[in-house]
């Protein structure tokens, strides 16, 4: 019998590193990664040794000493005598309970103006394209600027409010006051609250935890009844009328609730020369708020035009030919195909309005970049850590928006078999 014998193993020398396809794109990688270690290294180095020369040393105890300076516009407790820490988590809030109110708000002017857009009606798309190509083509601080002047001059003052007739009213029958000073809206309150949480940092409101739990159990609730609804309408051809078990499951519980609670509102009331009571938001954060919505959704409002362009226009012939009426053949065939074009843009917009927060300096909104990257800085001249530290926030906040929204696009997108 003839045997063929083993094929010697190739030795590895020194020279397959470079020479040898299998093992050269691993140096290069590897050859770059020190070379980058090694510049970082150095840039770190840099800055301790200045540092150094400069009798400074790179630590944050600066957080831990008292800020001195107050915050006009605050979710949780803070006075002068609190920390650099606190001021920084003050205007953290600050700066996330403007990007939520934004994003929310420039969603829906972004999609109205991007379906508006493809009207048939002549006025109407017109008047969509003007403002899209005027809010998108200035910047952002101009019209941060412009709303600033508009809230801060054009508004009347809280005593144009008073006398039997009064110069100025209350909307929304006398529930809301718009002043030079900012917005007076009603405020929630409890008679029977079940208290607070201290976490340390900050109270958390029982009463919100459980109106949220609710709310949740509402909601899995409902989508229970349309999946055991579409369950029998597979099984039978008939499907069950929901209409009303859904409006229980959704606003029963939470009215008995609120009941429990005693849930009423507080409203604006005008003692001496200014309003008292409710919740008041100041000009700085509204200036910030429509200018951050109004110009965003001007961006998003084309990323919603490119969706619904591409998607085929049999889909349209197709529901209109089942007799489909428009505006059903928008929310239910159109749009939720053309989510899966716009959700992927629309993630770079969102982190556009987180990071254009930091332009709220301009109109005297304490956010973030106002706080630890502005008075906390140049009170204890911790330029590179205060920097940093901001840096790294925001990276951190990007990271969380851009993991939440890659979710909801993996659930929207097609699934290949």
């Amino acid at each position: 019998m003839t045997t063929i014998p083993d094929t010697p193993k190739p030795v590895f020398r020194p020279s397959m590193l470079i020479y040898d396809t299998r093992y050269r794109s691993l140096t290069i990688q590897v050859v770059v990664l020190f070379l980058v270690m090694a510049g970082a290294a150095w840039l770190i180095d840099n800055a301790i040794n200045n540092l150094r020369a400069l009798g400074k040393d790179f630590n944050y105890g600066f957080l831990g000493v008292r800020a001195g300076y107050d915050i006009n516009q605050r979710l949780i407790a803070y006075d002068s005598n609190s920390t650099h820490g606190r001021a920084m988590l003050v205007g953290l809030l600050n700066t996330l309970l403007l990007a939520v109110m934004s994003c929310a708000l420039a969603t829906v002017i972004g999609v109205i103006a991007g379906v508006l857009r493809l009207s048939g009606n002549w006025v109407v798309a017109r008047l969509m394209t003007v403002y899209v190509e005027a809010f998108r083509n200035i910047p952002t601080l101009l019209w941060i600027l412009v709303f600033g002047a508009i809230m801060s001059e054009s508004m009347p003052a809280p005593s144009a409010f008073r006398g039997d007739d009064p110069a100025a009213s209350m909307i929304l029958f006398d529930s809301i006051a718009i002043t030079n000073r900012g917005v007076y809206a009603p405020e929630p309150l409890f008679d029977r609250s079940l208290g607070n949480i201290d976490l340390g940092l900050f109270l958390v409101s029982i009463d919100l935890i459980a109106i949220v739990a609710v709310i949740v159990a509402g909601l899995l609730g409902h989508r229970w009844l349309i999946r055991n609804a579409d369950a029998i309408q597979n099984a039978t051809g008939k499907r069950p009328v929901t209409w009303w078990k859904s409006l229980l499951v959704l606003f029963l519980p939470l009215i008995v609730l609120l009941w429990a609670l005693g849930f009423h509102f507080g409203y604006p009331e005008l003692a001496g020369f200014n309003f008292v009571g409710g919740i008041h938001m100041r000009n700085s954060l509204i200036a910030m708020w429509l200018a951050l919505s109004i110009y965003t959704g001007a961006f998003i409002a084309e990323i919603v035009r490119a969706g619904i362009m591409a998607v085929s226009r049999g889909q349209t012939e197709a529901a209109y030919a089942l007799g489909l009426r428009p505006n059903i053949t928008m929310n239910k065939v159109i749009l939720p195909q053309a989510l899966r074009v716009i959700i992927p843009p629309m993630i770079s917009q969102y982190l556009n309005i987180t990071k254009n927060t930091s332009l709220a300096l301009a109109v005297g909104y304490m956010d973030l970049r106002s706080t630890l990257g502005g008075i906390t800085l140049n009170q204890t001249g911790r330029e590179l850590e205060a920097m940093l530290l901001m840096m790294l926030i925001y990276l951190i906040i990007s990271l969380l928006i851009s993991a939440a929204m890659n979710v909801y696009n993996s659930r929207v997108r097609l699934k290949e078999r």
